[in-house]
Formats: C-alpha cells, structure tokens, sequence
C-alpha cells in the first residue's frame, strides 16, 4: 500500500510518499512544493492542486492523509492554510482517494510515541523507520512523510474496524 502524507501550506507543502510490505515502511519520495508570495493566492492554491493531482497521477497512492491545522495566535495564516487543504483534498476527491486528517499530536505519537516530540525527534524517527540514512529535509517533507507512516500505523485498525462493521450490518 503506498500513502501520500502531506503538510499542508500556502508557501511551502510538504508531501511524502511511503510504501508499506508488511512491517516494512519504504520512502517511495519526498519534496517541496513552494509557491511564490508575490503570486497571487488563486494562482498559488492552483499551483499546489496542479502538483498535488500530478503526484496522485504518477504514483497512484491507494489512500491520502493530510495533517490537520494547528490553529496558533495568527488567524490569517490559518484560513490560508486552510484554503491550501482545501485544494488538496480536492485534488484526492477528484481522483476517488480516500482521505483522512491527523492532528500534529496525532502524527507525533504514531511516529514518536509522544504527541509532544519536537520537529528534530520526529525527522529522526521518520529516517529510522523508513531506513534513510540521514533525516529528511527539509522540515515539512519530513512531516509528511510522519503524516503518511501515521496513516499506514493506522490503517490495520481501519480494515479491521470496516470488516467488523461490515460483519455486523
């Protein structure tokens, strides 16, 4: 199964993809998509949908997991952030890739074991359950990339929570 992860952000999302074997996890890629700041937002949620739907196009990921807001004391970046998600799970729905949203504690306990591990600890664990010999840069492909590993940590309790509910209906 291959999961694209994705930290969201009007300047710069950070997308990763991981595939799952088993146990074992495998960094399929990770990047960057920056957008300009004297672009105007319409063009930069564009850009961000266009690269996004290019990523789904290419490498054909099974399931989407986007990390939710952390809503600080800066509202304006939060409703563009926003807006940025917004285009992304756009971008899932028109393809029929199921989605879902993880909070940054969320992510940092499946990865960490704490919803209070910091950026280094997470990028760290991040290379060692993926195998990569060195953390991976920058900072927000390194978050997606945890977004996508909490994804697939989770995804046995799904498929036995849906074949359950499927048993029982």
């Amino acid at each position: 199964m291959i999961v694209l992860g994705i930290d969201p952000g009007t300047a710069d999302t950070g997308y990763g993809l991981v595939q799952s074997n088993g146990c074992r996890l495998r960094a399929v890629g990770y990047g960057v998509i920056q957008t300009r700041p004297s672009d105007p937002l319409e063009r930069r949620l564009a850009e961000i949908h266009g690269k996004v739907a290019e990523l789904l196009d290419q490498h054909g990921p099974e399931a989407m997991a986007v990390e939710e807001l952390y809503f600080g004391t800066n509202v304006r970046t939060a409703f563009a952030v926003g807006q940025a998600r917004g285009v992304i799970m756009l971008a899932a729905g028109q393809q029929g890739i199921p989605a879902r949203s993880y909070t940054p504690q969320q992510v940092k306990s499946a990865v960490c074991g704490s919803g209070r591990a910091g950026k280094d600890q997470v990028s760290r664990m991040v290379a060692m359950l993926l195998g990569l010999p060195t953390p991976p840069t920058p900072d927000h492909a390194a978050d997606a990339l945890a977004v996508a590993i909490c994804q697939l940590n989770r995804s046995p309790l799904d498929r036995a929570l849906a074949a359950a509910i499927g048993s029982a209906g």
